[in-house]
């Protein structure tokens, strides 16, 4: 345990925050682990050399003395009935039949042996005391040792114990050289010859007569003869490879069974029956060799074989040496051992977790982990609250005691907020995000049925509610709702028929006039709620991160915090909601959410997850597009889970714990509006990034699910690229660096962000910041390498193109910036190819073994290995060749784009052509005016009035002619300046109250809409000037139509205009409650009133925007100037400054004179560039590559923990009752549940004509059976189940049609039919007695008014006459 501990125990120092252990929480596990080192020395130098080898694997099941002592100890009565006294009664048979067998060993011994016997079974067993010690315990003792709680301050404990306890193992060792009477100095002297081949001493053992005919020759017939022999130098170095191996697959076995859920098969029964199986294989092997002495001789060496029993086995073993004494203990330790059976942990739990120490002891592997599985979950503190919990608990206790019991466990439910966010999605990338949408609906209403008609709680079951929030989603002239809102409106039905493979049919949606402009609610077929938010955005802020702290907001503080329930039910259901924020065209599967789920189950300190990226579309950028996402996921992101935190969790596809967005300085800063050029780059340009390094720095950790995968349409031309990467990467730098310029205050709150991974971020940094250096380069060495130029001219060549490409992004346009980046990267393609040439007939001239040869061959192995290694994934490899002819451009134009374009704050993708707005028009008439007040405007301010020609002509403001004119009456004309104010009216929310008669129209509304207006105070008073106007609504119309038509404008929270909208539907109108209405306008204006412009302002970000740009391009410049200049120099000293190659070496023999040779060595050079190469990127790639591989274990581990397997899951009766549903149970339920099933679609329909036949169609047939099977089908998912189950209950030939060939299936549904029936019966019983008892109450009521008023109140009692 030394050496796992010393290792495990650094590496979660290095990239693991840990806690300085107390005085006590230091001394008690090292004297404990002292006890147990120096009894593993004593049993392993003195007591098992003693012993032949059966007794010695029997003696390991005595080995649990102290765990039983402490057991019984540590018992406590939980309740009147759980059996305490049973329980501690065979806590004390244990501990009495391993003393009992130790007794009668130790008395079987002689001298020294029968006193270290049972002392080092006690030793060795004190190792093992944290398991059985409780907080409850009812003895002092062991309630103060179970409060230590060692589980955040162990590995630092363990810094130090891990070697002292080899110090301890040692000195037991010398110990027993001194016990049996030599001389511990040859330790040392003969130590290094231990190792090889030295002279041993045997004893060889012969009959005095070698007849194989002669009866059994006694002992007097033999004689013993002395020999001297050499050692096999290889068997020391065998054993302890082969002992630290098993050793160390034994427990990573075994704690992979543990994770995965097979605990019962994989770990209990197979660690129970070592001992056992271990005898059986060893007397076998021991039969062989009495048999036949040379018997594996070739493999043992005779002088290492087991020192096997002798005599007969029953007579002289069993009864003669106490053998039986075996059965006592393995009873005994059974029992002790017994909690390994039932396990009570979820899947992929932590190994601090799992196992009270999570390392364990190779020399008695099985004991040590069988012991040391954690009995009693205790709870896992983090951040040093362990020494609050006194405290506290007191508190807990009495917000627990106020809650309401029966809907604590549903608060544990997960609650899945799917939100997502659109702007100008065309309406195949909708229609990919809303079946999305249709298949978690649908797998929701499958777990759902199961729960609620099966009574089978399970564990992946969840609640789940969808909102889409639209940005933009108004016209800019009108109320009315633009193209993208009416495509998704169309698409919805189409993406539901495509995942139910069937036409369905949704009822219209509900509408909500709403502050920020608008919302629509659809309810699923399968029972689940889909929202969409539509945006104005001249009433709200858009983009998307403002829709995120919307949905935020909404969900999370007005939703769940502002629900009237105990503080500590607000925290169990923060803790259990979930946000699983969604691109507008991202496609998933439920799958890959349940795996993000299991995350935030495994680890409560887990703020952030999420999934595989695969980007879709087609052309060569997306072909770059999946290789860079395949090997920056591969690579990047398990490396930053491994040792650290993962940096970004894409918004796309992510999910995000309620609990960590509310934590302070997360969901509130997040809101912070960019006042400095900075914030620009760092909130608005990388919001995905910025959320989860607040994340981060508040504590919370952020990981990555590789099999949890998502797909999401990329960029396909080259400049959406580029731009797309323009804002990505100034706002991923920020980022990071805004992460390590304060990485002290984040390692200190943040266990999980340690000083190394902060030192493998800045490499990256570095590397980052110098890789358009590095690209310059590498392409100066490639056109060396392929044209055979000098390294100056080499680089004046690429100086060139990078300068006039620098010249371009500094003085034209984006478009000019965008086609001549396209068109050098075109030709830097074509000298990557050349390259590619180059440096195949550079291997070929310097051998495989050398530096540049090495290097590609290992980045290519990696990247195949990881390839392999993703099988599913394997495709993205051959797209490796277009990311390597693109390096230059994508290392070295994209990054001189993005800095020389850093200034701009746009987003630049999905822009559309700008309709003319309010604003510009107002822009271009203040133009007017200003243009108008000097002399020109001073000629035509003479004019007395204002008329309207249809034809008019003007010269400069000088002369105006107007023909056909006709005056303009005066209030028509006050209407339309009116009409120009309708937005800032909107934005001032001063907007008229409006009276009951615009209530009238013949519109559709729910039935509490009039009690939510009624409540809600925007309806609670009308003003005068409103309703004098409707008063006088009968003159107007019969004086001026046109004042009618601005005096009935429409209001945006009554009746907009978007409501009336047809390609919306004729749904059912309804209106916020008056609680959700004010929290709306709250929040608005508070944080998401839409920015008001200032030419001003908007100058002076510019003008701070370009310094910025210029202060990074500078540093940018500098630096890597720098580092080019130096290398490049250094380069050209080549032939005198370099590191010598100890591979590939060349040899060249010279003749002279016939007889002289001379020989001469060519080594090969590793070159400046070679040594930056090799040095930094070799290094780097060598920890991501290992840690992939870590990572791919822990994937392979999640996805054996989701898969179910029946052997060796749980016992046979457990599976037979529990596993049958869970799995196929939901197998059945969807089958059923499907609507396309079973309704007569396409049911025994051919052809009724043949080619042609087109006179004997029955088309007036076939359409009315099409309407008839459309107005039977179920409206929803949970209808159609009810009557598929209910039909296939009643009919067992359907049974056998559709179970044909399955019969687990058969028996499973029979099981849910039973269920259903006992669920039916007693919830009908139930519903009797509920109504037998109202109905005696309803008697009991009127025969007490029948005999008049009983007063029971003596104050009432004195009062009656």
């Amino acid at each position: 345990m030394g050496r796992n501990g010393t290792w495990r125990s650094l590496r979660i120092w290095m990239f693991k925050q840990t806690h300085r252990p107390t005085l006590l929480q230091f001394f008690i596990p090292v004297f404990f682990q002292t006890c147990h080192s120096l009894g593993l020395s004593l049993l392993v130098y003195i007591i098992l050399p003693s012993m032949d080898v059966v007794r010695g694997a029997m003696f390991t099941n005595s080995l649990s003395l102290v765990p039983a002592l402490f057991s019984l100890l540590s018992r406590r009565r939980v309740s009147e009935s759980d059996n305490w006294l049973i329980l501690s009664g065979m806590d004390g048979l244990s501990m009495v039949l391993m003393i009992a067998g130790l007794s009668v060993w130790a008395i079987s011994k002689e001298g020294t042996e029968a006193w270290v016997l049972p002392l080092a079974a006690l030793l060795v067993s004190a190792g093992w005391w944290e398991n059985y010690v409780e907080r409850g315990a009812i003895f002092k003792p062991m309630r103060f040792l179970g409060k230590l709680e060692l589980t955040h301050n162990r590995y630092q404990t363990y810094l130090f114990l891990s070697l002292w306890k080899i110090v301890v193992f040692f000195g037991g060792l010398c110990l027993s050289f001194w016990v049996s009477g030599d001389n511990p100095s040859i330790l040392f002297s003969d130590f290094y010859d231990s190792f090889y081949r030295h002279p041993i001493r045997f004893s060889e053992v012969r009959p005095l007569i070698s007849n194989d005919s002669l009866p059994m020759i006694t002992g007097d017939e033999l004689y013993e003869q002395e020999h001297e022999g050499r050692s096999s130098p290889a068997a020391v170095h065998y054993a302890i490879v082969l002992q630290v191996l098993t050793a160390l697959l034994a427990y990573l076995s075994g704690k992979f069974a543990c994770k995965i859920g097979i605990q019962s098969f994989s770990f209990a029964l197979a660690l129970s029956l070592s001992v056992p199986v271990s005898l059986f294989t060893i007397v076998t092997f021991c039969g062989f060799r009495e048999e036949n002495v040379c018997y594996w001789q070739d493999l043992f060496p005779g002088y290492l074989f087991w020192d096997c029993p002798k005599g007969s086995f029953v007579q002289n073993f069993l009864i003669d040496q106490h053998g039986w004494v075996w059965v006592l203990w393995i009873l005994a330790h059974a029992w002790t051992s017994i909690h390994v059976w039932s396990p009570k942990f979820k899947r992929l739990e932590l190994g601090e977790i799992l196992f009270v120490e999570p390392m364990y002891s190779s020399l008695l592997v099985d004991q040590s982990l069988l012991l040391n599985r954690r009995r009693i979950e205790l709870p896992i503190y983090s951040n040093g609250e362990e020494e609050e919990e006194e405290e506290n608990v007191k508190a807990y206790k009495e917000l627990r005691s106020a809650e309401d019991p029966s809907l604590l466990e549903e608060d544990n439910i997960p609650k899945i907020y799917a939100c997502a966010t659109m702007w100008h999605e065309i309406k195949s990338e909708m229609k990919e995000m809303l079946k999305s949408v249709f298949r978690m609906d649908e797998d929701q209403a499958a777990r759902r049925i199961g729960r609620k008609y099966f009574a089978v709680m399970d564990p992946d079951y969840y609640e789940l509610e969808t909102h889409i929030f639209f940005d933009d989603a108004f016209t800019k002239k009108s109320n009315a709702v633009n193209v993208y809102v009416k495509d998704l409106v169309e698409s919805l039905e189409d993406a539901g028929n495509q995942v139910h493979e069937t036409e369905i049919h949704l009822a219209p949606p509900k509408k909500f006039p709403t502050p920020y402009g608008g919302r629509l609610e659809w309810t699923l077929p399968g029972g689940t709620k889909l929202f969409v938010h539509l945006k104005d955005k001249t009433l709200i802020r858009h983009k998307k991160r403002w829709s995120q702290v919307m949905y935020m907001y909404y969900l999370l503080g007005h939703r769940l915090l502002e629900r009237e329930i105990p503080v500590s039910r607000k925290e169990r259901l923060a803790e259990n909601t979930f946000i699983l924020a969604l691109d507008g065209d991202i496609d998933f599967k439920p799958g890959a959410v349940h795996l993000l789920v299991d995350l935030m189950r495994k680890n409560k300190n887990l703020g952030a997850a999420c999934g595989r990226i695969h980007p879709i579309g087609s052309g060569l950028m997306v072909w770059y597009q999946k290789f860079e996402y395949a090997i920056g996921h591969w690579f990047q992101k398990a490396t930053e889970h491994v040792i650290g935190c993962v940096l970004c969790s894409p918004g796309c596809f992510s999910l995000f714990r309620g609990k960590a967005l509310l934590d302070k300085n997360v969901m509130a800063k997040y809101t912070t509006t960019a006042t400095e050029p900075r914030h620009y780059v760092q909130y608005d340009q990388g919001e995905d990034r910025w959320l989860c390094t607040l994340l981060l720095q508040q504590g919370y950790r952020v990981e990555y699910s590789a099999a949890s995968d998502a797909l999401t349409h990329c960029p396909e031309q080259f400049g959406e690229f580029f731009t797309q990467r323009r804002r990505w990467v100034p706002s991923t730098m920020a980022n990071i660096f805004d992460l390590l310029q304060d990485y002290k205050r984040t390692i200190r709150t943040n266990p999980d962000i340690s000083y190394p991974y902060v030192g493998y971020q800045m490499m990256l940094m570095v590397g980052s910041i110098l890789g358009p250096g590095t690209i310059f380069l590498m392409l100066i060495g490639a056109f060396n390498a392929a044209f055979r130029i000098p390294n100056f001219d080499c680089f004046l060549w690429n100086i060139v193109p990078v300068a006039l490409f620098i010249f371009v992004c500094f003085f034209t346009e984006s478009d000019t910036q965008l086609m001549v980046a396209q068109i050098l990267s075109a030709g830097y393609a074509l000298i990557m190819v050349a390259v590619v040439v180059a440096l195949l007939m550079q291997i070929q001239d310097d051998g495989i073994l050398a530096p540049s040869s090495l290097f590609l061959f290992l980045v290519a192995g990696s990247f195949v290995i990881a390839g392999i290694l993703h099988p599913l994934e394997f495709d993205c490899l051959p797209h490796g060749l277009v990311y390597y002819i693109t390096i230059p451009s994508m290392y070295l134009l994209l990054i001189i784009y993005s800095l020389m374009n850093l200034h701009v704050v746009s987003w630049g993708t999905r822009e559309v052509v700008e309709e003319e707005t309010p604003d510009k028009v107002v822009a271009v008439e203040i133009k007017e005016e200003q243009k108008n007040n000097g002399l020109l405007g001073f000629l035509n301010s003479k004019s007395g009035g204002k008329k309207e020609g249809s034809f008019e002509l003007s010269f400069a403001g000088l002369f105006k002619l107007m023909c056909c004119t006709k005056p303009v009456e005066e209030k028509y004309e006050l209407v339309q300046i009116a009409s120009s104010l309708t937005d800032i009216s909107k934005r001032l929310d001063s907007m008229e109250r409006p009276s009951g008669s615009m209530l009238g129209e013949q519109r559709r509304f729910s039935s509490a809409a009039g009690l939510r207006m009624a409540e809600s105070p925007f309806f609670q008073t009308i003003e005068e000037e409103t309703v004098e106007e409707f008063e006088d609504k009968d003159s107007l119309h019969s004086e001026h139509p046109k004042i009618l038509e601005q005096v009935e404008k429409r209001n945006y929270l009554v009746n907009p205009e978007w409501i009336d909208d047809p390609d919306l539907k004729d749904g059912q109108v309804d209106f916020l409650t008056g609680q959700e209405l004010t929290f709306w306008r709250e929040m608005m204006d508070k944080y998401l009133l839409p920015l008001m412009k200032d030419a001003k302002k908007e100058m002076k970000d510019t003008e701070e925007l370009i310094e910025l740009r210029n202060k990074s391009i500078f540093f940018f410049f500098m630096v890597n100037a720098v580092f080019v200049v130096a290398i490049f120099l250094l380069q050209n000293q080549k032939e005198t400054i370099y590191i010598t190659w100890p591979l590939g070496s060349t040899y060249n023999m010279t003749y002279s004179g016939g007889t002289l040779i001379y020989l001469q060595e060519n080594s090969l050079h590793l070159e400046p560039i070679g040594v930056m190469f090799v040095g930094v990127f070799a290094i780097i790639l060598s920890i991501q590559f290992i840690c992939m591989l870590i990572h791919r274990f822990g994937t392979f581990s999640h996805i054996l923990a989701s898969t179910l397997i029946d052997f060796c899951s749980r016992d046979v009766e457990v599976v037979a009752k529990d596993m049958a549903f869970e799995k196929e149970g939901l197998a059945i339920i969807r089958t059923l549940q499907k609507l396309k099933k079973g309704q007569g679609e396409g049911k025994g329909r051919k052809s009724r004509t043949t080619v042609g036949d087109v006179a004997r169609r029955k088309t007036i047939q076939a359409l009315e059976e099409r309407n008839q099977e459309l107005h039977q089908r179920p409206a929803n998912i949970e209808t159609a189940f009810n009557l598929a189950f209910k039909e296939l209950a009643q009919s067992p030939d359907k049974q056998d049609k559709l179970f044909r060939g399955e019969r687990e299936a058969r028996v499973t549904f029979q099981q849910l039919a039973r269920r259903r029936s006992t669920l039916v019966d007693r919830r009908t019983s139930t519903m009797g007695e509920r109504m037998r008892g109202s109905v005696g109450e309803r008697s009991n009521s009127e025969e007490r008014q029948r005999q008049g008023p009983t007063f029971t109140n003596p104050i009432f009692r004195m009062e009656e006459p």
